[in-house]
């Protein structure tokens, strides 16, 4: 399954949740996101199909292998781009917005290289 920058933005911010909780709901992710429910359901139903999240009987979600291997590469990216940016004088929450933009779209070797540099520096 081909999985669009709004899926990636979904399982991002369920392995983010998860991080502060071990359960995970569609509310919790609506209030996150500032998505409604009707979008967070269909959006949770996509990822279900595509095996990357799965669901219990009492609405928790959780994160498949591929779902998390998905969510650590998106959050990995935007807090380092974030950090990136913010060493080079953005403002945090300017660095964290276009971090957010730029994650989805750079290549894996773009960012291999950006990461090695912010690596070789130090940070």
């Amino acid at each position: 399954m081909f999985l669009q920058e709004s899926g990636e933005m979904y399982l991002e911010t369920i392995y983010i949740l998860s991080k502060k909780s071990s359960a995970v709901r569609s509310v919790d992710i609506g209030e996150y996101m500032g998505y409604s429910k009707p979008s967070v359901s269909r959006a949770i139903g996509l990822l279900k199909t595509g095996e990357y999240v799965k669901v219990d009987a009492d609405g928790y979600i959780t994160l498949t292998s591929a779902g998390r291997e998905v969510a650590e590469k998106m959050y990995e990216r935007h807090t380092m781009l974030t950090e990136f940016l913010v060493s080079l004088g953005v403002d945090r929450e300017c660095a964290t917005e276009d971090a957010c933009k730029i994650e989805h779209h750079i290549s894996d070797e773009s960012f291999d290289a950006i990461k090695r540099h912010f690596e070789s520096i130090g940070k």
